[in-house]
């Protein structure tokens, strides 16, 4: 009895011991990569054909799963992206531009919702055409319409360059009769890659930063009325209580910054060198070529 009581004992206190050691792996496993204390899951909402915020998001998904984080990226449309923020859905997006496209949705959220920063000051909305086009500037485009099948293909109706071009654009260089086609991005650069491939001419609304300025023969229309003269910056903005929960994250991301030439070269390595979905091993290479700036945005 008493041999069969300390085998027990010696069972239990193995069985003990395991457990603590379990615990230990367990807590070591929470806090696996840079060891801070922010929450580990995080959701990043990424607008729905918005290359730029696309790249971006890729990039930081994998920077912080570098960093034991657990990234999910969230694709949505821009008005559910603000309305996810700030009621906390979301933890985060990259790609809010102010001080005009995205106005609109910071006069109906921005109580509810924090900017992190500013990551890319170069920014504006354009009218692009094919590079070999008969005009210019947009001053031309009106008596010219007829040579642009009477057409400007726009991109999603509540875009803030759609409202734009509406009210700034049209009226101003009168091209009120021109038919103004909207629908979304990927249908935009669709028509915009095809009339190209052909040598046809078209007249689309876009923005730079962009791949397609590195990858089709486009050009921005000039604008001698300033209709979209300002540029504008890429900011990151989180739900309101991101910087209490992800600290390390919200000073990471706070202070990035990538000027053009660094997203033309992301973006080309994603969406014209590679045709396909899955962006990670694209990111992954672009990064190992990249190492000492991608080091440099969480350096402490």
């Amino acid at each position: 009895m008493k041999n069969s009581t300390r085998i027990m004992s010696l069972l239990a206190l193995s069985t003990a011991g395991v457990l603590a050691f379990g615990g230990c792996a367990a807590v070591e496993a929470e806090t696996v990569g840079d060891g801070n204390d922010d929450k580990k899951e995080l959701s990043l909402a990424v607008f729905n054909g918005w290359d730029e915020g696309i790249a971006a998001s890729e990039l930081w998904k994998a920077i912080l799963d570098e960093k034991g984080y657990d990234v999910e990226l969230e694709y949505a449309d821009v008005a559910p992206v603000f309305s996810g923020l700030s009621t906390g859905d979301y933890d985060l997006t990259l790609d809010v531009w102010l001080p005009d496209t995205h106005a609109s949705y910071l006069d109906e959220y921005g109580d509810d919702i924090v900017d992190i920063g500013a990551w890319n000051n170069e920014s504006k909305l354009t009218i692009a055409v094919n590079k070999d086009a008969p005009i210019d500037s947009l001053a031309e485009l009106a008596d010219n319409a007829d040579k642009f099948d009477n057409r400007i293909v726009g991109i999603e109706p509540g875009a803030g360059l759609t409202k734009a071009t509406t009210e700034r654009v049209i009226p101003t260089y009168g091209l009120e009769d021109m038919d103004y086609v909207t629908s979304s991005t990927a249908a935009m650069l669709t028509e915009l890659k095809g009339a190209t491939d052909k040598g046809e001419n078209i007249v689309v609304t876009l923005w730079e930063p962009h791949w397609a300025y590195s990858d089709l023969p486009i050009k921005t229309l000039e604008d001698p009325e300033g209709t979209l003269d300002s540029v504008e910056s890429l900011h990151a903005f989180a739900k309101t209580d991101f910087a209490k929960e992800f600290p390390q994250a919200a000073k990471w991301i706070g202070n990035y910054k990538m000027d053009l030439e660094q997203l033309y070269s992301l973006e080309k390595a994603m969406f014209v060198d590679y045709k396909g979905q899955d962006f990670e091993p694209v990111v992954e290479k672009w990064i190992s070529e990249n190492r000492e700036y991608v080091d440099s945005l969480t350096a402490e």
